[in-house]
């Protein structure tokens, strides 16, 4: 058992790192003691791991390491949903697709056959192929290539929802999400976890860390997963090396590492097809591509070391580097055109992808006073270069060789067709910023937080087929600004605006650059937070516009232009926390309306892909312990998403009254539990999917169409050391 003083010191002693102190309060939220003990039973409860699963910490977080403020979450006057490490644990969470069930607002958009993760927060979706605004550690980590999160060396993940330009840069005005890894503790631990379960799952994890002297402490996560999959011939094999390091040069400087290599590999899936707008004419099992292509492997690298400083008590200094690999390789077929009797012609496509992202950030935080009025400063400069190589190999098929496979009666093994190049470009970004921001305390009920960056860019892209490069250098200013009124010492009222942009890829005919997108949003909200901040509450209401979005061309078929624009509205709620000793609880509920406000060839009033209208989840865990001091865990949750559009659909379809093409909605449940046999041996037990639903979660178009898991069963054991 740890007391929180002692937890507190410990978040003392690393507040002159960032990532560090990210951690400790992460640590700390975990470490929160529970209500004073009725019976021995509840003492046992308020127990404290520091390695491994956790157990008896909270699902209600304090504070935001990305909003890059000292202000308790109550008082900023923004949207932020955290799901703590104890979440991720409960849920049994080992990929971030694992936890976006139980956050609202947040949507699943093209997974690239399941090579990466593509989500938007309010509707709003980021570049098809790259995906929305991602941060590791406050770093861009979505440049590139990036295999799907996985969750062995990550402490919690923050959505930052809402415009996070004015800190960020290039982003989406809908959210932008943050991880942030596990950090080195100052005190040793170690566990070793294996699970096993349905669909071949199999995986083995590592998680250590202590102090090596008085000046320099480790922290080391290993992971690998092996999973034969549901769908027919898509397996998928993962490899996670996570490690940390926190070195005190001196009193008052500190130096953070954080690296991560992973690897994946799976088969690219695209998914089952619709026959006549209709689901469920294959079953969610059949593979249409083909075998003998055998896996697409996705690898990333990243390395981040953090220089920090205290100058005195009032001012301290972050300088930070980052650098990132990321690959991708591998043939894949994938469908192209369903015809009568239920032939689907495919396509051949071979990839061979590479990145190189470096990019430097320098902060100045400090605290000053001007009369009754406290200010957090915040000065801030940025610079990134990023470099792409893209070589895609294609081939289509023709009528003398469909390259086709029945739907009905699939047969794998024919005679594949040799890709040829199709394209071949490489890409050049160069960007440096400085951003400025003040949290100001103007009362004790008012708070005001207030900021923008200067962004000026620069990309080129050379067509290595045609010989020509397309250029653009757009600068952005984005501004935001937020205010707080705390009526009482629970209650907040907030509201905000900002301004958010993004570098829109490609060019049009004339090989010139497009507009940058450009993003206006508005919010307004309410926050609760009990008295002994184990449990919060926020609803807000929010409408964002954007605009310069890419639309089809109408004079020259295959090409676009920069002028299309997209509207969300909606609710949101969110509630998180310990509601008693032994009860902790985290339920959404979002309605969110997002329309196509203008474009020249889809539906205008038409909704955008894979989001619902409707989507809302709650999850429930009781923890208690036997007469033997064994404690014990169990729980459940329940998800529901509703209807989704799966194709985008045309004005011409809309106008000859062409039904749209639709994803069902659907409500799945899952159970947990763990009983810990032990001190140091602890069993637990996942079940998602429990009445095994038939359902689809994402969809590119009427071919590719992503089905859910059905029902699987994960038994794991862990033991510390």
């Amino acid at each position: 058992m740890i007391a929180i003083r002692s937890v507190r010191n410990r978040v003392s002693a690393l507040r002159r790192s960032p990532l560090a102190l990210a951690a400790a309060a992460s640590f700390l939220s975990h470490a929160q003691p529970l209500p004073p003990p009725v019976a021995p039973a509840e003492a046992e409860l308020s127990t404290v791991e520091v390695v491994g699963r956790s157990a008896s910490g909270t699902y209600h977080s304090e504070e935001a390491a990305g909003a890059k403020t000292d202000l308790p979450l109550r008082e900023l006057p923004q949207s932020v949903r955290i799901v703590t490490r104890q979440a991720i644990d409960d849920l049994g969470a080992s990929k971030l697709d694992d936890v976006l069930d139980f956050v609202g607002g947040v949507s699943r958009q093209n997974s690239f056959g399941g090579l990466w993760d593509n989500i938007a927060i309010r509707g709003l979706p980021g570049n098809e192929n790259t995906g929305m605004a991602t941060l590791f550690n406050g770093f861009s980590s979505n440049r590139g290539f990036n295999a799907p999160r996985d969750l062995a060396g990550v402490e919690r993940i923050e959505f930052l929802k809402g415009t996070a330009a004015a800190l960020y840069g290039s982003s989406e005005p809908g959210g932008t999400l943050n991880i942030v890894s596990k950090r080195p503790l100052w005190r040793a631990g170690h566990s070793i976890e294996g699970s096993a379960g349905s669909q071949g799952l199999r995986r083995g994890a590592f998680d250590s860390t202590g102090p090596v002297g008085n000046d320099f402490a480790y922290r080391l996560n290993l992971a690998v997963e092996e999973r034969d999959g549901f769908r027919d011939h898509v397996g998928a094999r993962r490899e996670v090396i996570a490690p940390a390091f926190t070195w005190k040069l001196g009193r008052d400087t500190v130096l953070d590492y954080a690296g991560e290599y992973l690897r994946h590999a799976t088969p690219l899936d695209r998914g089952v097809v619709s026959v006549d707008n209709r689901l469920g004419a294959v079953p969610r099992s059949r593979f249409l591509g083909e075998p003998a292509d055998g896996d697409v492997t996705v690898k990333n690298q990243t390395h981040q070391f953090i220089l920090s400083h205290e100058w005195n008590s009032s001012w301290r200094s972050r300088l930070g580097l980052s650098y990132r690999e990321t690959s991708m390789q591998g043939f894949s077929t994938e469908a192209n055109a369903l015809q009568a009797g239920g032939n689907l012609t495919r396509q051949r496509r071979f990839r061979d992808y590479a990145s190189d992202d470096v990019a430097l950030q320098g902060e100045l935080q400090g605290n000053v006073r001007t009369g009754a009025i406290e200010h957090e400063l915040l000065f801030g400069m940025e610079s990134f270069r990023f470099e792409m190589d893209t070589l895609m190999r294609r081939v289509n098929p023709t009528a003398a060789a469909p390259y086709a496979i029945n739907i009905y009666n699939p047969v794998y093994g024919q005679v594949q067709p040799t890709p040829m190049a199709n394209t071949e470009t490489f890409e050049h970004q160069r960007n440096t910023a400085i951003y400025v921001q003040d949290a100001i305390k103007l009362a004790p009920a008012w708070r005001l937080v207030a900021g923008f960056r200067v962004d000026n860019y620069r990309q080129s892209l050379l067509n290595r087929r045609t010989g020509t490069t397309a250029r653009q250098d757009p600068s952005a200013t984005s501004p935001r600004i937020g205010v707080s009124w705390l009526p009482t010492p629970q209650w907040t009222v907030y509201a905000n605006a900002g301004r958010s942009f993004r570098a829109n890829a490609g060019s049009d005919v004339s090989a010139a650059s497009f507009e940058p997108e450009t993003g206006r949003a508005l919010e307004l909200g309410t926050k609760w937070e009990s008295l002994d901040q184990r449990i919060g509450a926020t609803a807000a209401l929010f409408d964002i516009r954007k605009r310069n979005v890419l639309t089809a061309d109408p004079v020259n078929t295959g090409f676009s232009i920069a002028t299309g624009e997209v509207r969300s509205r909606g609710f949101e709620f969110d509630v998180a926390g310990q509601i008693t000793a032994r009860w902790r609880v985290n339920a959404s509920l979002v309605l969110n309306d997002v329309k196509i406000a203008k474009d020249n060839t889809l539906e205008v009033g038409g909704r955008l892909l894979n989001v619902p209208k409707v989507n809302g989840s709650v999850l429930a865990v009781y923890e208690n312990v036997f007469d033997n001091d064994q404690r014990y865990g169990i729980g459940g949750g329940v998800t529901y998403v509703g209807q989704q559009l799966g194709q985008a659909r045309t004005q011409a379809e809309a106008r000859a009254d062409v039904a749209a093409f639709e994803l069902p909605s659907y409500t799945t449940a899952k159970l947990v539990g763990y009983w810990r046999v032990s001190p140091r041996l602890r069993l637990t037990l996942d079940v998602d999917n429990v009445f095994d639903r038939t359902y689809y979660t994402s969809s590119y178009s009427r071919l590719w169409v992503t089905p859910g898991t059905p029902r699987s069963v994960t038994l794991g054991l862990q033991a510390k050391f």
